[in-house]
C-alpha cells in the first residue's frame, strides 16, 4: 500500500514504564511506516523516553502533572516510583489535570494530528481527541484472554453461584475455560464490587467502548478465539499490530557484566533460568527467601534481576550460589537476554510485556504470579503451553508459594523430561508464528496497514 506520510499519530503512555515501552516501540512501527508521530509525556520521564527514541525522528512533547497530589510523594512522575499500592489511584486521576495542556498542545501541531493512541488508563483523553474531530484509539497493556474474560465476568457473571473464591466455574461462551473468584484481581471477583478503584475502571472503560477502537500488544495466532469472540461480541475493535517487542532496535549493552556471565555459561554449556519479576509486583521479604531456596537447591544456573538490596538474606545467599547464580542488582536488558542463546527459561510474575517478550524470544516461562497477572498465567501454562504454573502451597492461584515448588518447577523446566520438551516445542511454534506476523504480509503487518487505511482519514 501507499505511503501515508501526511498521517500524523499522536501516542500518549500512561506513566509506567511497563505501559510505556510497547508504545515507544509502536513509535518505531509508526515511523517506517512514514508516519509522524509525537509523542506525550512529563519531565520527569522525558529523558528515558528520549534516549529510547533518540535514533527517530519523533517529536516529544512535555505536559505538567501536579506535585502535590494527595497519597503520592512530592515528585513522583512515574507509577514505579509509587512507595504503596494504595496511590495508585490518586495519581492515575491526578492524570486529568494535564488535559487542558495537552488539548492546547493538540490544536498547534503540524501537520494537523490524524489520530490519537492513549493508555486506556488515560480515559480523559477520549474527549481531547473528539474535541478536535480525530478518532481516539486506546491501549491496553493485557492480552486479549485477559481482557476477554474481565469483560465477561462483568456482563455475564458466571461466579454469580459460586461461594469460595477457590471453586472454579466455567466462563460465559467458553466453558472449557474454568477460573475462579481468586483469578481476577481484587475487588473484581466480588459479587458487588464497588469503590473509588471499580470507579475508574468503570470511567476507563466507557471511554474504551466509544473510542475507535484497541490497540493490543499480540498477534491473531496466538489469542485468535479471543481476538475473534472480543471483535464479534465485545469491542471496540481490537487492533492486534504485535509483538510490538519485534520492533525494538538491538540494543548496544554487549559489555553488561551480567551478559558476559551468560556467554561463559553458553561456552560451558550451562543452560541459564533468567527470574524477574518487574518493577511493580509486591513480593515480601519472606517470599523471596522462599524463592532464593528454591533456585539454590534446584542446582540450576540463574541470572536474577534484582532491585531490593535490603533483603537481609542476600549476602549469604549471594556467596553461597556464587559460579551458578548471578544477583544482578543493575539494570537488565530484558530483550536481550531472552534473546540469549544460553537462556533458556524465564521465571517471571507474568506481566503481558514479559510473556509476550519471552514468546517472541522462544523462551519457556515459568510463571509465578503476584498481582493482576493470573490470567497470563492460565494463558501461559493451560492456554497455550509454553510454559508451567508455580502454585502457592494453599492450593489456590494467590497465596505463599514454597521453596519446594519453586525447586521442583525449575527442575521440571530446565530439565530434559517430556514435559519440558513439549513446552520447548509449543513456545518454539509461537515465537515462529510471532516473527511470520510481524514480517511483510504477515497478520500484524497486515492488520496496521488496514488500521493505518481505514482509520485515518484521507487529505
Amino acid at each position: 500500500m501507499g505511503s501515508l506520510s501526511y498521517s500524523h499519530f499522536v501516542i500518549f503512555p500512561f506513566l509506567s514504564q511497563g505501559h510505556t515501552i510497547p508504545l515507544l516501540y509502536l513509535s518505531r512501527l509508526l515511523r517506517r511506516r512514514s508516519v509522524v508521530v509525537t509523542l506525550f509525556t512529563t519531565a520527569g520521564n522525558s529523558p528515558s523516553i528520549r534516549a529510547s527514541l533518540q535514533d527517530i525522528d519523533v517529536s516529544i512533547i512535555e505536559l505538567p502533572l501536579p506535585h502535590n497530589i494527595d497519597g503520592v510523594s512530592t515528585g513522583v512522575e512515574n507509577t514505579d516510583k509509587l512507595s504503596v499500592g494504595s496511590s495508585f489511584l490518586p495519581f492515575a486521576r491526578a492524570t486529568e489535570h494535564m488535559k487542558e495542556s495537552f488539548e492546547e498542545a493538540l490544536e498547534t501541531l503540524q501537520p494537523p494530528v490524524s489520530c490519537v493512541v492513549s493508555d486506556s488508563f488515560l480515559w480523559w483523553t477520549l474527549k481531547s481527541a473528539q474535541k478536535i474531530g480525530v478518532p481516539r484509539l486506546g491501549f491496553f497493556g493485557m492480552g486479549n484472554f485477559s481482557a476477554t474474560m474481565y469483560q465477561i465476568l462483568g456482563r455475564f457473571r458466571p461466579h454469580a453461584g459460586v461461594d469460595s473464591v477457590d471453586e472454579p466455574f466455567p466462563m460465559t461462551h467458553f466453558p472449557e475455560v474454568k477460573l475462579t473468584r481468586n483469578d481476577f484481581d481484587p475487588p473484581f471477583g466480588d459479587f458487588n464490587s464497588s469503590g473509588p478503584f471499580v470507579d475508574f475502571i468503570i470511567d476507563c472503560g466507557i471511554a474504551l467502548a466509544t473510542s475507535k477502537g484497541l490497540i493490543v500488544n499480540s498477534f491473531h495466532e496466538l489469542e485468535s478465539r479471543y481476538v475473534d469472540y472480543w471483535n464479534k461480541n465485545l469491542g471496540p475493535k481490537a487492533w492486534n499490530i504485535g509483538p510490538l517487542c519485534l520492533a525494538a532496535e538491538i540494543s548496544k549493552s554487549e559489555n553488561a557484566s551480567y551478559l558476559q556471565w551468560v556467554d561463559e555459561k553458553r561456552e560451558k554449556k550451562e543452560p541459564v533460568l533468567y527470574v524477574s519479576f518487574g518493577t511493580q509486583a509486591e513480593i515480601s521479604p519472606e517470599q523471596f527467601l522462599e524463592i532464593a531456596q528454591g533456585l539454590e537447591r534446584s542446582g540450576v544456573s540463574f541470572l536474577w534481576a534484582l532491585k531490593y538490596k535490603d533483603l537481609n538474606f542476600l549476602p549469604e545467599f549471594e556467596s553461597r550460589i556464587k559460579g551458578r547464580g548471578l544477583v544482578a542488582e543493575e539494570w537488565v536488558d530484558q530483550l536481550k537476554i531472552l534473546q540469549h542463546e544460553g537462556v533458556k527459561g524465564f521465571l517471571s510474575h507474568c506481566g503481558w510485556n514479559s510473556v509476550i517478550e519471552s514468546i517472541s524470544a522462544g523462551v519457556p516461562i515459568l510463571a509465578m504470579p503476584f498481582m493482576a497477572e493470573q490470567h497470563n498465567a492460565r494463558f501461559v501454562a493451560e492456554e497455550v503451553g509454553v510454559g508451567l504454573r508455580i502454585m502457592p502451597r494453599n492450593g489456590s492461584v494467590r497465596g505463599f508459594v514454597a521453596a519446594a515448588e519453586v525447586e521442583m518447577k525449575v527442575r521440571e523446566l530446565m530439565g530434559g523430561g517430556k514435559v519440558a520438551e513439549e513446552v520447548r516445542k509449543r513456545v518454539a511454534e509461537c515465537g515462529g508464528a510471532a516473527h511470520a506476523a510481524m514480517k511483510e504480509g504477515g497478520s500484524s503487518w497486515r492488520t496496521l496497514d488496514l488500521l493505518l487505511h481505514n482509520l485515518v482519514p484521507k487529505k
